[in-house]
């Protein structure tokens, strides 16, 4: 991405955990109820992100059951029965998330001088209520269940292009995640790439994207 110099047709977005605060570590530890200790929950929470990643390269399934599938999985690795209703906790808190402190300003500012599109990992039903709470406009929103495929399965990206009828090269695609966006996105074309680093993924070399730490930093990129 160069400054100032490229204009996309679309700026393209990951939500959660990349505008919305993505965090699950409240509900996981009261769905846990004490069944590993303070010193087993690093290793436990990295385990349940990774299970998350693995649900997700299957066959479409609503966002719920991806997030019990996954946590009754790791809880079965550590020797802890299934848990009813994780799944519905788990969605509930999803839909009670906000927008990250630094989003909503700088959005605002992106969103009115260029046209903004959600492509999230989730059912329409949250981002329902979570793109509200991004105050800015966006031009599209798009969903896992819209799509019938997470990120990274590339069908969810091509369902991004096929309905706005558009070109990778149409597209700055900003997200934290670089195993759901990055890479995949890499090996479809798209070279205006951007993430926005939060600490959840390391930053790699060899895929061709910038890191940014805020979305300030994004617009004066982009001139603004």
């Amino acid at each position: 991405m160069k400054d100032t110099d490229f204009r996309p047709k679309f700026i393209s977005f990951d939500i959660y955990g990349t505008l919305i605060n993505f965090d699950l570590d409240p509900t996981t530890r009261n769905l846990l109820d004490g069944r590993i200790s303070d010193e087993q929950w690093p290793a436990f929470k990295k385990q349940f992100r990774g299970y998350r990643f693995d649900e997700v390269l299957g066959d479409y399934k609503p966002y719920e059951q991806i997030l019990q599938d996954s946590f009754d999985r790791v809880c079965k690795r550590w020797g802890i029965g299934p848990t009813q209703g994780a799944g519905a906790s788990f969605a509930a808190a999803v839909r009670s998330w906000g927008a990250h402190q630094d989003v909503p300003a700088p959005l605002k500012l992106m969103g009115e001088n260029y046209k903004l599109v959600a492509l999230s990992n989730a059912d329409t039903s949250h981002l329902d209520i979570s793109i509200p709470a991004l105050g800015a406009a966006f031009h599209a929103v798009m969903t896992a269940e819209q799509a019938q495929a997470y990120k990274p399965r590339y069908q969810a990206f091509e369902y991004m292009l096929d309905t706005l009828n558009a070109k990778p090269e149409d597209f700055l695609h900003v997200s934290s995640h670089t195993r759901y966006d990055m890479h995949p996105m890499h090996d479809l074309g798209f070279r205006n790439l951007v993430l926005l680093d939060r600490g959840y993924d390391p930053v790699t070399e060899g895929y061709d994207y910038t890191t940014v730490e805020s979305l300030d930093q994004l617009n004066k990129h982009l001139g603004l």
